[in-house]
């Protein structure tokens, strides 16, 4: 049988019209070259995509096929085939087409390029597609179709976060340490203490007892006051704290009071005022919790009865007069205290249900968990596991955080293609850890059309207000840091080693600086901290006043990338265009206003030299370096000459300031 060409690429005007995420009540026109003698007909296939949890479950659901009429043919003579469709709802669709020929029927869908997300690998990057002959196989491409009125905070474009393990940044009261013996880890267990705040975290078998997120630095809200001034000097405008809610863990997810600052960090009274500190020098504050699950050993479980008032499992025994005890779900007849309420991961973290009450104390009462915080002057949240509640629960969380105050941002915790919590429904944005992995692949040496798919999916899939504000990671609590990954494992590695591993870390913050969205430093990374999987990854800020040695070389070099962005708004807030691409380089231009700047990054270890187009790029006039400024190009004729260093990156803009 003769296999009929057929050819799509939702990036290519020519096939899909218009680009990317669309609002509702848009009209797409979708085209598909499908030339062949047996072709009978061709059908546009559309679905709806329903996710359930961590995309545990995924569903395509109110399928229509959409029949293609013939329009004539392509400049390469190939037959066209196209469609029109209205999308009248809020949705993320997915969509295939279907070639029925006189002896077979085929599937036109998404490429199967891998993004190797940790948890949650991301199949299929949009672009130029496959053919698949059983719809098992089927990727689907993507259509985000997002609420008109959907605009996130207008300062969120501007954002470079400082994130931070609250518990291992600066101790600067060392009064309110955690104490050993006094303070205890669920029941009447004990924790540990650092003396050495250069430790490294303990885990059961190196010495240490036999608990997990037990040991203790003392880093507090008074540490980060005292470094307020170095945040300030290295150019970041939004620190985000992982949570500081009081809680018997070092990571604080299993919250036990929800509206009191943990002792060991201080007061609620100390963090208001570090709140107001902050922003009196240009420097917001995002806070984190988890709506999803409180601690058993909590206020409102009290799983082991520490606490006044009486919890929905005082003592191990289920209690129906707690007035918590619709927040959870409680198995009267275990026999296993474990098994006696709903977990979320482990017993440590007793999942909370979407009951009214519960609602109420979490978001719609004004003395809310969310609007008590938002009052005390944080800019916005971010929301811990975000895919495990309802869609339900976060639209109605959403409407009352804006209605609190509209210009607070959203931010939800998810790993994969959140196309789905971006609507303007739910979130304003999300951790970018799509970005983390197209940058970790390009630094190490992937080939650059592949990375360009990558950061091009989540281009097309989010809604442009939602791209311009994705919190773009490199290094995080939950996974290892960017210099683990980049070789660079512990200290008394070879000097190349680490040599390498930084250069592939400039590489990835040179990217992180002049793309769209908002760089996230994790705190460490730009003094040279590295670190494995958790606990490693949440090693302490290497001060010098402690003993550290933090790298002042890579930090002047960071500082310069931060200040480039900050001084520059094409790079904040510009479009963005891929203008050329092969195994190593990539030049993308960035216009905003009457400014623009071309970028270019390189992954080899050689020098590059590429040739761009100018007549096709509309490149005219004369550009300087951003960061040199005797570098100097002028675009004289049809092709211009651009030079990019090894394992580097070079910014150039025709109007400096």
């Amino acid at each position: 049988m003769d296999m009929p060409y057929l050819q799509y690429d939702s990036r290519n005007l020519q096939y899909k019209s218009p680009f990317g995420a669309v609002p509702q009540g848009t009209e797409v026109t979708f085209t598909l070259a499908a030339e062949g003698a047996n072709i009978e007909k061709v059908r546009l296939v559309v679905e709806i995509e329903k996710i359930e949890g961590n995309r545990e479950r995924v569903e395509f659901l109110d399928t229509t096929k959409y029949p293609m009429e013939s329009i004539g043919f392509s400049e390469e003579g190939r037959k066209l085939w196209r469609v029109a469709v209205k999308f009248c709802n809020i949705h993320v669709y997915r969509y295939y087409f279907e070639v029925i020929c006189e002896d077979q029927t085929l599937l036109y869908g998404n490429n199967a390029q891998l993004i190797d997300v940790p948890y949650n690998p991301v199949i299929g990057t949009g672009g130029k597609g496959t053919v698949y002959t059983h719809i098992k196989d089927v990727v689907r491409y993507t259509q985000t179709v997002y609420d008109p009125q959907f605009t996130t905070p207008d300062w969120s474009k501007d954002v470079i976060y400082y994130y931070i393990f609250p518990e291992r940044f600066k101790n600067g009261d060392k009064t309110n340490n955690p104490k050993p013996g006094i303070r205890k880890f669920y029941g009447d267990k004990d924790i540990e203490l650092h003396e050495n705040w250069l430790d490294k975290p303990w885990v059961p078998g190196d010495g240490s007892d036999e608990e997990y997120c037990n040991d203790f630095f003392g880093g507090d809200l008074a540490g980060v006051r005292q470094k307020l001034s170095y945040l300030k000097d290295l150019g970041i405008n939004m620190i985000y704290f992982t949570p500081l809610f009081q809680a018997p863990s070092n990571h604080k997810y299993d919250t036990a009071d929800y509206m009191k600052i943990d002792e060991n960090f201080g007061t609620n009274e100390e963090f208001k005022e570090l709140v107001q500190e902050a922003k009196a020098i240009g420097i917001k504050m995002m806070i984190d919790t988890s709506l999803n699950h409180s601690g058993a050993d909590s206020i409102y479980m009290d799983r082991y009865g520490k606490y006044e008032g009486v919890g929905a499992f005082k003592g191990e025994v289920i209690r129906e007069d707690s007035p918590y005890c619709a927040w959870y779900d409680l198995d009267q007849e275990a026999v296993d205290p474990d098994q006696a309420y709903k977990q979320w991961f482990n017993p440590t973290l007793a999942e909370l249900k979407e009951s009214d009450s519960y609602k109420d104390f979490a978001y719609r009462n004004e003395d809310s968990v969310t609007k008590y915080w938002l009052d005390m002057g944080i800019a916005g949240w971010r929301m811990d596991v975000a895919p495990w509640k309802s869609d339900i629960f976060w639209r109605e969380w959403r409407r009352e955080v804006k209605k609190k105050n509209p210009d607070a941002l959203t931010v939800c915790e998810t790993w994969f293609d959140s196309s789905k919590f971006l609507l303007g429904d739910t979130f304003d944005s999300t951790m970018n850890y799509i970005f983390r992995q197209a940058m970790y692949a390009y630094a190490n040496g992937e080939k650059a059309v592949h990375i360009v798919s990558m950061l091009e999916m989540v281009r097309e899939n989010y809604p442009p207000e939602a791209f311009y504000s994705l919190m773009n990671l490199l290094s995080t609590h939950d996974t290892q840091r960017a210099l683990y990954y980049f070789e660079y494992k512990e200290e008394g590695e070879s000097e190349e080693v680490v040599k390498k591993a930084k250069k592939k870390l400039l590489l990835a913050m040179f990217f992180q600086m002049t793309y769209p969205g908002c760089p996230a430093i994790y705190y460490g990374d730009e003094v040279g901290v590295t670190g494995g999987e958790d606990p490693y990854n949440r090693q302490t800020y290497p001060w010098e006043e402690e003993g550290g040695c933090p790298d002042t070389e890579l930090l002047e070099q960071c500082k310069e990338l931060i200040k480039l962005r900050n001084d520059h708004p094409v790079l904040r807030r510009g479009t963005i265009e891929t203008i050329y691409q092969d195994d190593h380089v990539i030049v993308m231009v960035r216009r905003y206003e009457e400014t623009t700047a071309i970028v270019a990054v390189n992954n080899a270890d050689q020098i590059k030299t590429v040739c761009i187009d100018t007549i096709e790029t509309s490149l005219a006039g004369t550009f300087v370096d951003a960061l040199q400024k005797e570098d100097i190009i002028e675009v004289i004729g049809d092709v211009l000459q651009i030079e990019v260093g090894s394992c580097t990156g070079k910014v150039w803009i025709n109007h400096i300031q």
